[in-house]
């Protein structure tokens, strides 16, 4: 069972860190604070695995976009992508380097019993805060945009894959033991598209990471998916997949393959309904 929310955002622990360190990004770029950050819940509760203390957005940050955290905002990147090209961006791989630092800390600090898990965000997630520069309820600049320019598009998500593929492999080579890859808006798309902005690119990170760290589990969690996630889970090759809390779970029983771990489907907010 996988709690989101790295299970630690609401603490007073993790509270109080924040606020010293005065942002988000701050926060996340600090390998001691971040795996700080990490622990608390472990210490606090004794979960069975630690989740990476980070964010989806630290691909596109590493593939040239500024990146900032708002008060009381979502995040922002710029340039957004609808009016400028990608091959304009510098690159800028050495950003992810304080989240290896961070896996590292969390690995030498971590019981031998508690699992390490790692993550990133699914490029056509990734891509539309690339495109739109920040998050939308509906995804509508990326999707328009996917329409009416595929090759330019399909450039983006390259992109996207690659760098993930390094970002990945990155985290295992300092200390994950699993990985997912978290496609939170994958529901707004159509099934033809889906094809294309979902499966494939995932597919593409699932082949790329496995070269580079066989043996190591991935899991996806296209969320929203609904009647696509059967294609999904045997198409991409994840090794578990996580529903999310519409999917009937005898429905999930009955048509996903049969030897395919699955993972969560409660809702949040019932847990804190009384």
């Amino acid at each position: 069972m996988w709690l989101m929310r790295q299970a630690g955002r609401y603490l007073p622990e993790y509270r109080e860190l924040r606020a010293q360190k005065g942002g988000f990004l701050a926060l996340a770029t600090d390998p001691e604070a971040a795996a700080e950050v990490t622990l608390q819940p472990i210490r606090r509760f004794g979960f069975d695995g630690a989740i990476l203390f980070s964010d989806i957005l630290m691909v596109p940050w590493a593939l040239g976009q500024d990146l900032s955290f708002g008060a009381g905002e979502g995040p922002r990147l710029a340039p957004a992508l609808v009016d400028h090209a990608l091959n304009a961006l510098q690159r800028a791989p050495e950003r992810l380097e304080p989240v290896y630092a961070t896996v590292a800390r969390v690995k030498a600090q971590l019981p031998p019993q508690t699992s390490f898990l790692g993550f990133a965000g699914s490029p056509w997630t990734v891509a539309t805060y690339m495109v739109a520069g920040q998050g939308s309820k509906d995804q509508g600049e990326t999707r328009r945009f996917a329409y009416a320019d595929p090759t330019g598009f399909g450039a983006i998500i390259d992109a996207i894959v690659t760098m993930t593929i390094d970002y990945l492999a990155g985290q295992v080579e300092n200390g994950v033991e699993a990985v997912q890859l978290f496609d939170s808006w994958a529901g707004s798309l159509s099934p033809a598209q889906f094809e294309r902005w979902v499966i494939a690119p995932n597919a593409a990170i699932v082949q790329g990471f496995r070269a580079r760290c066989p043996g190591v589990p991935v899991i996806g969690f296209p969320k929203g998916a609904g009647g696509k996630l059967p294609a999904y889970a045997r198409e991409t090759g994840v090794d578990a997949v996580g529903l999310d809390e519409t999917v009937d779970p005898v429905w999930a029983d009955t048509y996903l393959p049969k030897d395919l771990p699955v993972q969560g489907n409660l809702d949040p907010l019932a847990l804190i309904a009384g």
